[in-house]
């Protein structure tokens, strides 16, 4: 009994933030009717504050969601390019890319720092900061790096990154801003290198 009611409640919050998802991709987080959302997934209001505590928290679910997607897509992308220091620099210009896609655009980049804050404190981010503590470590060890902090670089790297995506994302030509940031981000990482490359 315990188990089918923790399924239906696992399955109530994915219903819940796959409609919010939707939602706030195509309307903004501001503009999103809870009324019209919940009545999409086939829930109540009470199912969202239940799982989510209010909208805020709807939101927070969905972009942890889509930050998860967006760091095993740049992952991906990284472990194609091997696994060392251009798999690093290919994970950070594969997040910057992603910040033309309208879902990530909108929900991560425009309305998740608007509503929920500073993203260097969100869990998502904070788990890729990990992830790039680590290869940094390993980095270090290999001498491939200069003699740094691995968490304060690992910060300036994904504070880079972030930052070059919010550009590319709020730019009225992110195409043409995307290269010019991929290029800055590629030049400021590489003055990390121990022997300049």
């Amino acid at each position: 009994m315990a188990n089918k009611r923790a399924q239906t409640m696992e399955e109530n919050r994915a219903r819940l933030i796959a409609a919010a998802r939707k939602a706030f991709a195509e309307q903004g987080y501001a503009a999103a009717s809870m009324d019209e959302l919940t009545a999409q997934a086939g829930l109540t209001r009470g199912a969202l504050y239940h799982n989510f505590g209010d909208k805020r928290g709807l939101l927070a679910a969905v972009v942890n969601q889509i930050d998860a997607e967006m760091a095993a897509r740049a992952q991906e992308i990284a472990a194609k390019a091997g696994n060392g220091w251009e798999a690093l620099l290919a994970e950070g210009a594969a997040y910057i890319e992603m910040a033309l896609e309208p879902e990530v655009q909108r929900i991560v980049l425009l309305d998740g720092p608007a509503v929920l804050g500073d993203p260097s404190r969100w869990d998502s981010q904070n788990k890729c900061l990990e992830v790039t503590i680590s290869t940094l470590e390993r980095l270090l060890a290999e001498d491939v790096v200069k003699p740094v902090d691995p968490e304060a670089a690992a910060r300036l790297i994904n504070g880079a990154a972030l930052n070059a995506a919010l550009w590319v994302a709020a730019s009225d030509e992110p195409r043409e801003v995307l290269a010019k940031a991929i290029d800055a981000f590629r030049a400021l990482a590489t003055g990390l290198l121990a022997k300049p490359a």
